[in-house]
């Protein structure tokens, strides 16, 4: 069984941003980096994918987890089940 990949989408600057990187790199997760502040065809996929601009903005398959802190990410991805 293959598992989705995780995109985590941030803006330059953004502290929630760092927050969550630093996250997932820390316990080992595996993700894809897309910085929107600096790529419009991504800023108009995490609009289409998430119904708003904000950032971090988290996605796996068909979940998505936006505009967040460190206990919401906790919890998304044990709900989920998303491990490393």
């Amino acid at each position: 069984m293959t598992t989705k990949p995780l995109t985590l989408y941030v803006k330059v600057g953004c502290p929630w941003c760092r927050m969550a990187t630093n996250y997932l790199r820390n316990h080992g997760h595996q993700y894809e980096l897309v910085d929107v502040s600096r790529d419009r065809a991504a800023f108009e996929e995490l609009k289409r994918i998430s119904g708003q601009t904000f950032a971090p903005t988290l996605v796996r398959g068909n979940l998505v987890l936006s505009d967040f802190g460190p206990e919401d990410l906790e919890e998304f991805l044990a709900a989920h089940d998303i491990q490393p």
